[in-house]
């Protein structure tokens, strides 16, 4: 196991250059480099004859440049690089579609091996964006056979990729087995050095499945009896302080200005059993946009203060902490119950009398951002804490915050629903609970995908909300490539939309490279309606409240998944009018169009987050972090449902036979599942 911690910069072909290059994609050792898995692979072993080629094939074909590359600019977003190919049989175009880089790629008489679907088009045959690699006309290329495509970054191509990772691989010998040798037989697993070597460089597609599903049976068994650990820590010999004292809940409850809907009375009702418990409370709650998890929280908190304790309410932003504090306000300040409201903008007086008004006991209820975390934040008697929007805190903040008090009750909320089956292994720490009613008399957001053609129609849309004195949300393609390119983007078409459709209304601009303070200004200005029409990138995706907003258009809307368009969707129809969504989309794919008709279909997050699970799988389901978990490199919690069923019954039979893994079997899986482990605290 001492190869796999070795560092990456000591491998042949790892340079000063490609060592940084390594990094951004978190490449540090040689286990994360063997760990760093293929996103798919090509069969590269048959290849054709330009003239044997037919539309469909999916195939490896050689052939010289001839001339120069022709490049054509059709408008703003879409660029197009074309090659002509030849062998001694035919000849076939080569397209790159909004690639500029490919412009002058190759010079004339180059020899390339290309792999890549076939296609018709007016000149013949072609491929549209192809694998390439130039190579002398009698070379053999590495790329032949069965070829492992890796997830790269720019600087970084597949022949040093795979350079890198067969020096490795070729290195590897007699290689420690951490999974113990009855779990192997039991299950029918290869070995980890079989697993390793030919998830990289199968010599059959057998042979890649028969690694594969060792790998996806690893990780899923250590995230498995991770998330055990981290639930058995949780809990394991804590008291917490009883919440028992029921005196004036059911009458705070009744005279709530609205009436609680069912599934708010049966998540109330769990949560208030737990809370009269001496172990702590880990509940998750999972309610859809605008289902009503606040009055929730709400009651959660009351039940706390008439226990003589004080409760805390942590939110990923100061608008959401604003909003809530005026909620609780409200509600709860006519009964005598203190409120506190600590963010990061407050004045260096105003937060030393509020961090000593805490500590004292004379505030009962504070709600606030990441400054609840702080060092200099102590509390009286802290008996719960409440997380809003989970997946914007890891596992490592919600712990700081729950060391605040003695073994505080802990409450997390979500309102980005995630299937049950999924969300029992994903917060394999918590209880959970979810609201799936949505409270009556709330107006179905309307939701309509247009082409893009038909983009001056949604425009004209918003300017008669506008006229009717509402406002609009219009959110910018989502730009993979980095956080600056996505911030142009969004500036270029604010300075389009108010020079153009809304030049006599105030448009507003909102991304990822503002500073808080700059964020938190412009969504003032909008909630205030100083603003009428904001342009933002997905920074606006969570925890914004303003009831006037009736109008949502999602430019490009096919590069986002559904969970991402149901979240951005559900930042308007929070008021009493009637909204409108308007995905705008420039694509023609199956994918796509059947994306875009579920949209239109329902509202319901839940049976959305199991479409778009079933679509794209959980790597992007989840978006960049899971959920204050790593993510998963090899495991698809979908595709590998059946695998997972298997592992629970092993895991379930494992720990009943040694619960703390310290027979002599376990050393190396004990070992791992540490690291497994920390990785999950620090996250």
């Amino acid at each position: 196991m001492e190869m796999l911690k070795k560092d990456i910069q000591y491998i042949k072909g790892v340079g000063p250059k490609r060592l940084s290059l390594l990094k951004k994609l978190k490449i540090y050792s040689v286990e994360d480099m063997l760990y760093h898995f293929p996103r798919d692979y090509e069969n590269r072993s048959i290849s054709k004859k330009i003239v044997e080629l037919q539309p469909g094939d999916q195939t490896t074909v050689y052939g010289f440049v001839v001339g120069k590359c022709q490049s054509t600019y059709v408008r703003k977003g879409l660029n197009i690089n074309r090659y002509l190919l030849k062998d001694a049989t035919g000849s076939m175009t080569i397209t790159f579609f909004n690639q500029s880089y490919m412009k002058n790629k190759f010079n004339h008489k180059d020899y390339l091996m290309l792999y890549g679907k076939v296609k018709g088009c007016p000149k013949g045959l072609e491929m549209v964006n192809p694998t390439y690699e130039v190579i002398t006309p009698n070379e053999t290329p590495i790329k032949e056979g069965i070829v492992p495509i890796y997830p790269s970054t720019e600087g970084l191509n597949q022949k040093q990729m795979m350079h890198i990772q067969r020096n490795i691989v070729e290195a590897l010998e007699n290689l420690d087995d951490y999974l113990p040798e009855d779990m192997i037989k039991k299950n029918k697993l290869c070995s980890l050095q079989f697993a390793l070597k030919n998830i990289h460089f199968p010599t059959s597609l057998q042979q890649m499945k028969i690694a594969k599903y060792r790998l996806v049976f690893e990780e899923l068994l250590l995230l498995q009896l991770a998330l055990i650990k981290i639930k058995k820590k949780t809990i394991k010999q804590q008291k917490s302080i009883p919440l028992t004292m029921k005196d004036g809940i059911a009458s705070f409850i009744q005279g709530l200005p609205f009436r609680l809907t069912s599934a708010q009375q049966n998540v109330i009702g769990e949560i208030l059993k737990d809370l009269e418990r001496e172990v702590p409370m880990n509940r998750l709650v999972q309610g859809d946009v605008g289902s009503g998890k606040t009055i929730v929280a709400i009651i959660a908190l009351y039940k706390a203060v008439m226990n003589g304790c004080q409760g805390a309410f942590m939110v990923p932003t100061e608008i959401l902490a604003e909003q809530h504090y005026t909620s609780l306000k409200q509600l709860l300040e006519p009964m005598g119950i203190r409120i506190g409201l600590l963010t990061g903008s407050l004045t260096k007086g105003r937060k030393q009398q509020l961090l000593k008004e805490i500590q004292e006991g004379q505030i009962d209820i504070i709600i606030g951002t990441h400054a609840l975390i702080q060092e200099t934040v102590n509390f009286h008697r802290l008996a719960l804490v409440i997380t809003d929007e989970q997946h914007r805190f890891g596992v490592a903040q919600r712990a700081i915050l729950a060391e605040k008090g003695d073994n505080p009750h802990i409450l997390v909320m979500t309102a980005t629903p995630i299937p049950r089956t999924l969300a029992l292994i994903l917060y394999g720490d918590l209880d959970i609970s979810i609201i799936d009613v949505l409270p009556p008399g709330r107006k179905e957001i309307k939701t309509h995908s247009l082409i893009i053609e038909e983009k001056e129609r949604a425009y004209a849309t918003a300017k008669k909300e506008l006229a009717l004195g509402r406002q609009a949300y219009v959110v910018c393609p989502l730009v993979e490539e980095s956080e600056a390119i996505e911030a142009k983007a969004a500036t270029e078409i604010k300075e389009e939309l108010a020079a153009t459709y809304f030049v006599d209304y105030e448009v507003g601009l909102l991304h990822g490279k503002m500073n808080s303070k700059e964020k938190e200004t412009v969504m003032k200005l909008f909630l205030e309606n100083k603003i009428h029409v904001l342009v933002s990138t997905t920074v606006i995706e969570v925890g914004v409240n303003v009831p006037n907003a009736t109008m949502m258009i999602i430019e490009n809307a096919e590069r986002f998944g559904l969970a991402q368009l149901h979240q951005l969707r559900g930042r308007v129809g929070r008021g009493d009018f009637q909204s409108y969504c308007l995905l705008i989309h420039n694509n023609k794919s199956k994918i796509a169009k059947e994306r875009m008709k579920i949209m239109e279909e329902t509202t319901d997050g839940f049976i959305i987050s199991e479409r778009d699970l079933e679509i794209r799988g959980p790597g992007e389901f989840f978006g960049v972090r899971q959920h204050g978990l790593p993510d998963l490199k090899i495991a698809n919690l979908f595709k590998h449902i059946k695998v997972l069923k298997k592992v629970q019954g092993q895991v379930e039979e494992l720990l009943q036979e040694d619960p703390y893994l310290m027979l002599e079997q376990y050393p190396l899986l004990r070992e791992k599942l540490e690291e497994k482990f920390n990785g999950f605290q620090g996250t």
